[in-house]
């Protein structure tokens, strides 16, 4: 059903670049925009894990420096039936952890030292389990993918804005061009949100299946949500919705969950336990 989901809001959000393009770009400035927003994104593919790691100040570690994290990484990668990822150390108080990556052989684990101090054995299993899961889910690709078609979207709303639209040829109104230039951005980014929100219940379902114990990562959920509204993270944007919790989401209900690039832990734990 995760997958499914996906699945219609990848096809909701092509829809809307191919509508939007014809709109606003032509066909001419449909394939500039996809071409450089994806030449961007492929750049930040390859180079993402180095990237985030420095965003975090984070560094890596080898088994000799923390033999317990490592030996648990080694464990539960081997359960998954992944490659061994590099195992890195965040300096910050707030617990949390994210992977990075462009695929398996390439992918990075990393959790804070805030993590390390607060959760037991089992919750700290569950929260690695989860960035495994990320890994194992290729979600790092999928990101790209919904990154340079959300990119794509708001260049040709740029480009409509600066140098005037419309299929090739044509003439478009211009009360009409300019809600498209509006809207169109925000609903490619509202999709973007929804599809990241999905994944994160997707790599809680097959963390919760790596680990064997869905209460753990539950437990562990609950500790990183209470502590993140507690405990600052200095950290760039661009980086904080890779984290297991956002560090620096707002946190609510209603309408605001629509802006959010995680489910609500509520939603997150009652699934978990439903397991």
């Amino acid at each position: 059903m995760n997958n499914m989901k996906v699945f219609v809001l990848m096809a909701g959000m092509t829809a809307l670049f191919g509508a939007i393009g014809a709109s606003l770009g032509g066909q001419s400035g449909m394939m500039m925009a996809l071409l450089m927003a994806g030449g961007m994104n492929v750049f930040m593919y390859y180079s993402s894990s180095k990237m985030v790691l420095r965003m975090y100040n984070a560094r890596v570690v080898a088994p000799a420096d923390a033999p317990e994290l490592y030996e648990m990484v080694d464990r539960l990668r081997q359960r998954a039936a992944l490659p061994m990822p590099t195992v890195a150390i965040a300096p910050h108080d707030q617990p949390n952890a994210f992977a990075t990556g462009r695929n398996p052989e390439n992918s990075v684990v990393c959790v804070t030292e805030g993590l390390l101090k607060l959760v037991n054995r089992e919750e700290l299993e569950g929260v690695i389990a989860h960035e495994l899961a990320h890994i194992k889910n290729r979600d790092m690709l999928l990101q790209t993918v919904t990154a340079t078609m959300a990119g794509a979207i708001g260049m040709l709303a740029n480009f409509a804005m600066f140098f005037g639209g419309g299929r090739d040829g044509e003439d478009r109104n211009p009360i009409a061009g300019l809600a498209v230039m509006i809207i169109a951005p925000l609903a490619a980014s509202l999709i973007q949100m929804a599809i990241s929100r999905q994944r994160e219940f997707k790599a809680d379902q097959v963390g919760a299946e790596i680990s064997g114990n869905p209460q753990g990562l539950a437990s562990a959920l609950r500790k990183l949500e209470a502590y993140s509204k507690r405990i600052p993270m200095d950290v760039a944007p661009a980086a904080a919705p890779l984290a297991q919790v956002n560090p620096l989401a707002a946190h609510g209900g209603g309408m605001m969950s629509l802006f959010s690039t995680h489910p609500s832990t509520e939603q997150r734990v009652a699934k978990l336990l439903a397991m």
